[in-house]
């Protein structure tokens, strides 16, 4: 009990960015990040302390530490003479937060696994985005791809470690702006598709759940945002910039 317990803090914690901002800086920094995940502000964006100071009628302090958030997040990084950034793409980028990404998801998987956890909570989420998915209109690409970090935490959530799923969540909205900047070639119907593949693998345990992850990791994550990356930059190598 007192591990659950632990476990519910830790996202709570883990989650004032994302959600019930309290402070000034937690609030700057969630509108901000949304803003980030809708795509708003390109890669390469600087954002100006003075300039944010008037627009959310606060002072350039508070404006500092909301970005310090942000960059805790992975979401922008400091550069020295520029302040905060929108951080640059690139092939080692992916691999460094996927290989991040993969160590967590796996040994939770395994974790949960070896207790005999209960799945039922990630095939819940996969039955949302298959709602999601027979949607009409459409989902935008952001829910679609905050449906799908609902369905990974939830793996990683099922180990019942507060401390793993707290290092998780540190890494999903830098997951979800890389989706955002180098989309795959992914629809709905498709990410539905693959992630009940998924879980019904993951119920069948051993070995079989472990490669499907690695594979689900590996293949429908890392490889496919590695070919989009490089079609973005042939495109605008072609286009000469």
């Amino acid at each position: 009990m007192e591990a659950r317990v632990g476990m519910r803090e830790a996202v709570a914690r883990s989650a004032v960015v994302s959600s019930g901002a309290r402070t000034a800086p937690e609030r700057v920094a969630e509108a901000l990040r949304d803003e980030l995940l809708d795509g708003a502000h390109p890669v390469g964006t600087r954002f100006r302390e003075e300039e944010l100071a008037e627009r959310f009628d606060v002072g350039r302090h508070t404006i500092r530490a909301g970005l310090r958030l942000l960059v805790d997040r992975g979401l922008v990084v400091h550069e020295r003479h520029r302040g905060a950034v929108v951080a640059p793409l690139s092939k080692q980028r992916i691999d460094e937060v996927f290989d991040y990404r993969k160590l967590l998801e796996l040994g939770a998987l395994r974790m949960a696994l070896a207790a005999g956890a209960d799945l039922r909570p990630v095939l819940a989420e996969v039955e949302r985005l298959e709602a999601l998915a027979d949607r009409s209109p459409s989902p935008s690409w952001r829910e679609l791809t905050r449906a799908h970090s609902a369905i990974h935490r939830a793996i990683v959530a099922a180990a019942g470690n507060a401390h793993v799923l707290e290092s998780y969540q540190r890494c999903e909205d830098e997951i979800r702006l890389l989706l955002t900047f180098v989309r795959p070639d992914f629809d709905a119907r498709h990410f539905a598709v693959v992630h009940r593949e998924l879980v019904e693998k993951l119920e069948v345990g051993g070995e079989v759940a472990a490669e499907a992850l690695t594979e689900d990791i590996d293949q429908s994550g890392r490889a496919a945002l590695l070919a989009a990356l490089r079609r973005a930059e042939e495109s605008a190598r072609l286009l000469g910039h």
